[in-house]
């Protein structure tokens, strides 16, 4: 025994034996009344919860962001101003793999953050890319259902993960990323972050600005090939915790480098390109990457579970001076994150410690799953409104201004007047032949035992982009599969 704490219920009784169980003798029967034994049992039996949909397998830790530029003329938010700093935690993730996925596979990776302000929770949630594979989100359903697993196998399907990029030719950007040099870091830490939608920043004036947010990562870019990847894995599949939580714990605090590029709002009339389609980048040239500061991570979660695995990430959570665009895509996660996080976790999610606001919080929501705080009316006879009780008011302050974008209600054709290859064949003419070399043999490895109909109409797609992307990886299927062009090609035309 030592004099350290004593084991209780969760009623807080004393628990006098915690390792035998209550009989009727020391060969007889358990007891209905071992009130104890059926808690513990109950309680192991409740462990689970439901994995996350998406971005299931995932690495985080808390930190800092720190202000050091001035884009006050483009913001009132106050965490953004000169010399503001804000507790926050980060969390990455894999798309596709359960939460028993290896680490070290070849994935988009999320890149989640969450800024506990003095107005609030501000979570900013992205990817790795700057970029999706859809830019309308009734396909996005879709799309993850050809990340997951086939219905009747119960494996991952190429076919179905090619059939679908080949009928939508909005993907190339992004699957020319995946599939290059960046598809694989060799952990969190050497990877760029990105909130890839277009959001907007409104300063006092009630001026607003289109922004895209970037996060470069200070400890260069490394990654991995298939080659290397593959026999890591067989070692442990756990090699992105192992690296993010043993740098931390060592003293070794990764950092990013936050810019923003910034869009006067009438400039979206005008652009070439459409700024709020998910699949575009807007080009540096035009406009140039700002640099705000940067963020810290140099804590770890003292419980895995309670910290990480529970935290909540939605682009609905603002603050005044920062809002949404009319991106297709972030419009519809403003609902189905927060929506996925009542189910999965709780109507009151947003309560749990790791995602509760450091800010006093008042609301009229009432009741349900999850309750353990009362009301937060500010008034205890205040549980609507508008009353007279003294609960809490609108801020008017908040109020942003109106967007200035308006158009007759449709359902427009997502592709008509799109433009889906110029923006990767920008990218492809950035790679040196190694990367070229190196995209075109990832994406014969990823082509392995497709269906010649399916690979000849994405090669299509890939020689609308470059001839020579198209080139190289009909030259890649040869060598890695033994592929020849199909007599059925040129239905694929």
């Amino acid at each position: 025994m030592t004099d350290g704490p004593k084991i209780t219920t969760t009623a807080g009784a004393p628990l006098p034996d915690n390792q035998n169980s209550l009989t009727a003798g020391p060969q007889g029967g358990l007891m209905v009344q071992d009130y104890q034994l059926i808690e513990k049992l109950a309680h192991q039996n409740r462990e689970r919860i439901p994995e996350r949909v998406v971005h299931a397998k995932g690495w985080g830790a808390f930190g800092t962001l720190k202000i050091t530029g001035d884009i006050s003329q483009y913001t009132k938010a106050r965490c953004l101003q000169p010399g503001s700093e804000t507790p926050m935690l980060a969390r990455f993730s894999t798309v596709a793999g359960e939460q028993g996925a290896a680490d070290a596979e070849r994935d988009v990776r999320g890149f989640a953050l969450k800024f506990y302000t003095d107005d609030g929770n501000w979570d900013l949630v992205g990817n790795n890319t700057p970029v999706f594979f859809v830019r309308d989100p009734y396909k996005f359903p879709d799309f993850i259902h050809t990340q997951k697993r086939h219905p009747r196998t119960n494996l991952r399907s190429a076919t179905a993960m090619w059939d679908f990029w080949s009928l939508s030719p909005e993907s190339l950007h992004q699957v020319t990323i995946l599939m290059s040099d960046r598809g694989l870091p060799v952990d969190p830490t050497h990877m760029n972050g990105y909130g890839s939608h277009t959001y907007s920043l409104w300063n006092d004036k009630g001026e607003r600005f289109w922004v895209k947010f970037h996060f470069k990562t200070e400890q260069g870019h490394k990654h991995y090939t298939n080659e290397e990847a593959e026999p890591l894995i067989g070692k442990s599949r756990e090699t992105y915790q192992e690296a993010l939580f043993g740098k931390i714990e060592d003293g070794n605090f990764p950092r990013w480098k936050m810019q923003v590029q910034i869009m006067p709002e009438a400039d979206a009339e005008n652009t070439s390109y459409n700024p709020f389609d998910l699949t575009k980048v807007w080009p540096h040239a035009d406009y140039p990457p700002i640099d705000v500061g940067y963020f810290e991570l140099n804590r770890n979660a003292d419980n895995y579970f309670a910290e990480i695995e529970q935290a909540a990430f939605s682009p609905s959570n603002i603050v005044p001076g920062i809002s949404h665009s009319p991106d297709k895509m972030l419009q519809a996660r403003i609902f189905s994150y927060a929506d996925a996080h009542r189910y999965r976790l709780g109507t009151h999610y947003e309560a749990l410690p790791v995602n509760a606001p450091k800010c006093p919080v008042h609301h009229y929501h009432k009741d349900g799953q999850m309750n353990f705080f009362g009301q937060k009316t500010g008034a205890i006879d205040a549980y609507y409104e508008p009353n007279s009780m003294g609960g809490a008011v609108e801020d008017q302050t908040a109020k942003e201004p109106p967007l200035k974008i308006s158009g007759d209600m449709d359902r427009f054709d997502h592709r008509e007047g799109n433009d889906d290859y110029s923006q990767p064949r920008a990218l492809f003419e950035l790679f040196d032949d190694g990367e070229k070399s190196r995209l075109f043999s990832n994406v014969a490895a990823a082509m392995g035992g497709v269906p010649g109909e399916i690979i000849e109409r994405q090669l299509s797609l890939f020689k609308k982009v470059h001839p020579d992307y198209e080139a190289g990886v009909r030259k890649a299927l040869k060598h890695a599969h033994g592929y020849e062009a199909s007599t059925i090609s040129t239905a694929a035309e």
